[in-house]
Order: structure tokens, then sequence, then C-alpha cells
């Protein structure tokens, strides 16, 4: 289950009530999809307009275009990472792992206009990059410590090392080359298995 962006939570500690939470959740998906189509700089208007809420109610939960940015890469990180639960629910450890890092590495490329926000010198963004690494290092050590526990993959990988080789193949992702992104995924996943005390 996603967890709920850090601006669900009022900073009295309050959780919000039922209907903010949806409006917020509704705002989120509305400029998640607007950003990927506009960019980031995308009137704010065409966002309220698309999570079918008032302007008002769209500068309460999120007073800046860098509140809204932020809440919607959080969002979008833990979604990936939640993803790592279902699918070692749903697979065995070596499958998980390879479907997991498969959707990482679409979103790093599909975040690529996102991400570039972190680069900005914006201070809304400088807990952003913590928060990517307390949200992905911990699902893939878990990812990665299941699949060498099995005896299906090498123990001992960085995490750190292997974020960073699929970000630079999510970077090679766009429109037209998801194919070839999964080709290079399952490439990357194959050495995993290698073991050379076989």
């Amino acid at each position: 289950m996603t967890k709920p962006p850090a601006n669900a939570i009022r900073s009295k500690g309050r959780p919000l009530r039922a209907d903010a939470q949806r409006n917020m959740e509704a705002i989120l998906s509305a400029a998640k999809a607007v950003f990927e189509t506009e960019g980031v700089d995308a009137p704010v208007r065409d966002i309220a307009a698309a999570a079918g809420v008032g302007m008002g109610t769209l500068y309460r939960h999120f007073p800046q275009r860098a509140d809204l940015i932020s809440g919607v890469l959080r969002s979008e990180i833990d979604a990936c990472a939640d993803a790592a639960a279902t699918l070692a629910a749903e697979h065995d450890p070596i499958e998980a792992l390879h479907a997991w890092i498969l959707r990482y590495a679409f979103f790093i490329g599909t975040k690529r206009g996102l991400s570039s926000v972190l680069h900005s010198g914006d201070p809304a963004y400088k807990t952003l990059p913590d928060y990517f690494e307390q949200r992905f290092k911990p699902v893939l050590r878990s990812l990665l410590a299941a699949a060498a526990e099995a005896g299906e993959a090498r123990s001992g990988v960085d995490p750190d090392d292997l974020l960073n080789a699929i970000g630079c193949l999510g970077m090679r992702t766009s429109a037209g080359s998801s194919e070839q992104t999964a080709r290079m995924v399952s490439l990357l996943v194959d050495g995993l298995r290698y073991k050379p005390d076989r």
C-alpha cells in the first residue's frame, strides 16, 4: 500500500480528513499526468481542473509549485518502493528482483523531467535525494538478500552500485525504447545470477 505523502500529516501531527486526503491524492494524480504531458512548468490551473478541485484547495495543500513537484516525486518514489513487497509475495526471489529492477528503471526514465528539479538549487527539494535513498536502498537490499538466500543470485552486491547501474539504464528509457531497456535489465539480472564459486 502506498504511503501517504508527507503533506498528508498536518504540522500539528493530525491526519487529514478523508475528503481532504482524497483531494490531495486527486491533485497529485492530476499533477503527475499534467507534468508528464506538459512539463513541470504547466499552468497550475490545468492541474486543478484535471483534479476537479478549485485553486484554493490546490494552494491549501501545495502553496508553492515546488511543494507540488516534491509531492508528486515523493508519491512516485513511494509507489515504486512499495511495489517490492507485492512482487516479493507474488514471485520467486530472483523474479521479484528482476521485476522490481525493471520497474525502477522505467521510473528513472519516465521521471527525468521531474528529477531535473533536484539539481535546480531550490531548497524545497533538498530533502528529496535523502528520501530517495531511504526508500530505495532498503528495498533493493531486501530483494537482493532474498535472491541470494534462495541461491538464485550472487551475494555481496552493493545496493548503491546496483541503483547507480539501473539508473544509467533507466536514463535511456524514452518513448519507443522500453523494449531495449527491458533487454538491458535482463542482461543485468543475468549478471546477478552469476556465481563464480560454481
